[in-house]
């Protein structure tokens, strides 16, 4: 039997499967299955009502988890699934309530990952899919992230090497009059609107849906993180020091000055690197077991948005 026909068959008895995507590894649950989707929230520590993203082995699937599918879904799936673009949409009357939380929606996506749509095709159906990590922490980029984090938790790992993106999908709310971005990723704005003819919303409006990393804090590291102008990183170490407290900081180089005693840990200038690297920096920075993270708040641009929400909710979520 092949690693995949394994994993099938574990999500058709209920067990939990942690699988790549090109995002972050999921934790994977048949998403028809109430009992399978309670061991999602037991291993996460995830408040139960927060909902959760559905992965899909190809558009053709959308019928049977949502209802009203608006032309403009129809659209943005065929240009851009597979992809990093979660749709909220009116749910099926099928659709678990535990997966949506209560709510009349649903999130649906295809991942742009081989063995993630081998998995999913394998199976033939919705496999519920949050990140593979403790609730509100740093989510995982590769297999060795979720066994870090969950050990016996999970049935079984597929590895598929580190993720390409690197950060979660964007979500986009269908499911009202105004198409809204809920949740930024690297598939931004301008992308969605080549396809729509107009750029999204940004943000959620009164009474917008939940979604799926949309709390103040989250993505946090154990140790404190702190976003720092670039400027002030130095001084605001050598302040730390002064009180005692041992700084590992996150910036591209060059640094202005390395004051020592401070561990400085380089990260790339470009938005893409460096959303592909955030999450395993953070994990490794984590384990460095100092008192304080500083990071180097990135530029206040659309292209480093989605890395910007990340670092914004990682340090709310570390104090």
């Amino acid at each position: 039997m092949t690693e995949i026909a394994r994993a099938a068959d574990f999500l058709r008895a209920g067990e939990l499967v942690a699988f790549p995507t090109e995002t972050v590894y999921g934790l994977g649950a048949d998403a028809r299955n109430p009992h399978a989707i309670a061991r999602i929230f037991a291993a996460k520590g995830r408040p139960a009502d927060h909902p959760l993203i559905v992965h899909l082995p190809d558009a053709s699937h959308l019928e049977r988890w949502a209802i009203d599918i608006p032309a403009a879904a129809g659209r943005l799936a065929a240009a851009l699934w597979p992809g990093p673009l979660t749709l909220i949409l009116k749910r099926h009357p099928d659709v678990p309530d535990a997966v949506t939380g209560g709510q009349d929606t649903v999130g649906l996506r295809v991942p742009d990952h081989p063995l993630a749509l081998q998995l999913l095709r394998e199976f033939g159906g919705g496999v519920a899919a949050p990140s593979a990590n403790r609730f509100g922490r740093v989510s995982p980029t590769t297999a060795a992230h979720v066994r870090e984090e969950l050990g016996d938790a999970v049935a079984m790992i597929v590895d598929g090497g580190p993720c390409a993106v690197g950060i979660e999908s964007t979500i986009l709310d269908l499911s009202g009059t105004e198409v809204r971005i809920l949740r930024p990723g690297m598939l931004d704005a301008k992308a969605i609107a080549t396809v729509l003819g107009y750029v999204p919303e940004f943000g959620g409006a009164q009474n917008a849906p939940r979604v799926s990393g949309s709390l103040e804090a989250h993505y946090a590291p154990g140790t404190e993180l702190q976003l720092v102008a670039a400027a002030d990183l130095a001084a605001t170490a050598q302040r730390g020091l002064a009180d005692g407290r041992r700084i590992a900081v996150l910036a591209a180089p060059p640094f202005a000055s390395e004051p020592p005693g401070i561990v400085w840990f380089p990260a790339s200038a470009d938005p893409v690197r460096f959303a592909h690297d955030l999450y395993a920096n953070l994990r490794e920075l984590d384990a460095l077991g100092r008192d304080l993270i500083l990071v180097a708040a990135p530029p206040d641009e659309e292209a480093w948005r989605a890395v910007s929400d990340r670092l914004r909710r990682a340090a709310a979520g570390s104090k």
